[in-house]
């Protein structure tokens, strides 16, 4: 059955994060926590949802597109189905991620960054990067997709993030579950020349899951994989006990988790 936690029942927590966006000390601390993705990609097409049907839409009529930071396709896959888009690769640096993505989707991948894709100079009509652009170099991705896109084109920068200003209990969820409440609503993402905002998408959707499942979403953040068997016994122990002992709920009882998508359509200046 489907149940949801009544927050009047939970004590309060500290509020939301007011950030931009999430926050390293420098780039090889962004580049180090971003390798965390180099296993677990099986999990991660299991449990992370894929985006509304409108985001995709918005680059409809791009006949060739390249999704970076494609991860197990749950992007690219909405592209490949848009009407007009003829052409869709998928480009991500974790070999584990491009291997599910190759299993799942018959579309060209290869891996490589944001910052250097290895495609010729103007050769996209588009650029997707959905759950991708808090990782990368943002001067250094924004130079390249200049270079690889085509006069006219677009890039479209894609959130899925946990709403946790929709009731208190999923805001210490996310929490136990290091889920990156960083990105306030309304937040807009960093930028440098040429691009700039021609549309912004704002929307939510909920996704419904069962207590395992949301131990499996716990393993697909980026805290779970970079670090060993201390912590990940610790947040087991902290989710079983928020899920279990504080909040009831039984293995046959499901969540609905509400979530955030920001999207945003960026075209040169």
């Amino acid at each position: 059955m489907s149940t949801q936690p009544d927050p009047r029942n939970f004590p309060s927590y500290r509020p939301p994060s007011e950030k931009e966006g999430p926050e390293f000390r420098g780039a090889a601390h962004r580049t180090a926590t971003a390798r965390a993705f180099g296993h677990g990609a099986g999990t991660y097409h299991d449990v992370r949802p894929s985006y509304p049907a409108q985001v995709a839409k918005l680059l409809a009529d791009h006949a060739t597109v390249v999704d970076i930071g494609a991860g197990t396709g749950k992007l690219t896959e909405q592209l490949a189905a848009t009407p007009g888009v003829e052409r869709v690769w998928a480009v991500d640096p974790s070999a584990d991620m491009a291997r599910v993505l190759e299993e799942n989707l018959a579309v060209p991948v290869w891996r490589a960054k944001a910052e250097a894709t290895a495609l010729p100079e103007a050769s996209v009509d588009a650029v997707a990067a959905a759950q991708t652009w808090h990782w990368v170099d943002v001067p250094a991705a924004c130079a390249e997709f200049d270079r690889i896109v085509r006069p006219g084109g677009h890039v479209l920068l894609v959130w899925n993030t946990l709403d946790v200003t929709d009731d208190p209990w999923l805001l210490r969820l996310a929490r136990i579950m290091h889920s990156g409440d960083v990105q306030k609503p309304g937040f807009l993402p960093a930028l440098a020349a040429p691009w700039t905002i021609e549309r912004e998408l704002r929307t939510t959707f909920t996704q419904e899951l069962y207590p395992a499942q949301l131990h499996q979403l716990m393993h697909t953040r980026a805290y779970w994989l970079r670090n060993g068997d201390k912590i990940h016994q610790r947040m087991t122990h902290n989710l079983n006990w928020y899920l279990r002992e504080h909040t009831g709920l039984s293995d046959d009882d499901a969540v609905r988790l509400r979530y955030r998508t920001d999207a945003f359509l960026l075209r040169r200046a």
